[in-house]
């Protein structure tokens, strides 16, 4: 079977259920993506707040239902993604489909670990609905063009990391010789530590130089940190610029077979894997 003919396969009420779920440039995809987003922050909410123990001591019972209540709504959100996709164990295996999972799965592993001597562990397996945090990338329209950037710059980034690994561990030697054992630089690698500590300018001042020496070399440490952190900001600032001016106008289009994400709203074909689009329903808003 053609790829059109697979396209033209899907029920139309899958189309459109996944028009409104997977992309935003419909009036009715806005809604259902403004709707989740604030039930994804009362849930992340209602999670923060049941781990303060005066609130769940007086609230704790409320604070179940509202987690059923969510388990649910995500459950229901779940099954549908599955359903208007063409290939379901393909979402389900990709990075969101495994975030969708662990939003919902918890709570449902609750049931089956009853008893009071599995609370502790209960417990741990219930902070896995944080996971929910990151189904907020959905919503992020300019993460396609920071991923891009950071992607373009990865190899001058890891060049850098690779030069202040070095230079660290030169200034940990250094610091080692002037300063010694007596003074808390008890090895090299000590004094590495307080190298990375004072070039990145987090100053945690549990190890200090106490020789005139070891202030200078300090302070000429303090001042490079500054222009190293500069350097990765500018990196990626300058691939963000070349990604946005070369960038076309973003859409939250997403391609039924491989689920690619980001396509052109004039797009006939997947720029993945080549499938034959469907037409959208509306035009997007200029705006």
């Amino acid at each position: 079977m053609s790829q059109a003919a697979r396209s033209e396969a899907l029920a139309p009420w899958r189309r459109r259920l996944r028009e409104i779920i997977f992309e935003a440039d419909t009036p009715a995809g806005k809604a259902f993506d403004v709707g989740l987003l604030a039930a994804i922050v009362a849930s992340v909410l209602a999670v923060m707040a049941e781990s303060v123990a005066e609130i769940r001591a007086r609230f704790g019972t409320e604070l179940d239902a509202v987690e059923w209540f969510f388990t649910g709504l995500f459950s229901v959100e779940y099954v549908l993604r599955l359903l208007c996709v063409r290939e379901p164990l393909r979402y389900a295996r990709s990075f969101f489909g495994v975030v969708d999972l662990l939003a919902i799965l918890p709570t449902y592993l609750s049931l089956v670990l009853p008893g009071a001597e599995s609370l502790l562990v209960i417990r741990g397996i219930r902070l896995l609905r944080v996971f929910r945090v990151f189904k907020l990338v959905h919503f992020l329209g300019e993460a396609t063009v920071l991923r891009a950037a950071l992607t373009a710059s990865r190899h001058k980034i890891i060049v850098f990391l690779g030069a202040v690994l070095v230079l660290v561990t030169i200034l940990g030697a250094l610091m080692y010789l002037v300063e010694g054992e007596e003074h808390g630089f008890t090895s090299i690698p000590m004094a590495v530590y307080w190298a990375i500590v004072t070039l990145t300018t987090v100053g945690y001042g549990d190890l200090a130089p106490q020789t005139t020496a070891g202030r200078v070399l300090a302070s000429l440490v303090m001042i490079l940190g500054y222009s190293v952190i500069a350097v990765p900001t500018g990196l990626v600032t300058a691939e963000i610029v070349e990604s946005v001016s070369a960038a076309r106008r973003p859409t939250t289009r997403v391609c039924p077979t491989c689920l690619a994400e980001g396509l052109s709203f004039g797009a006939r074909f997947c720029e993945q894997c080549g499938a034959e689009l469907p037409a959208p329903e509306t035009p997007p808003d200029p705006a």
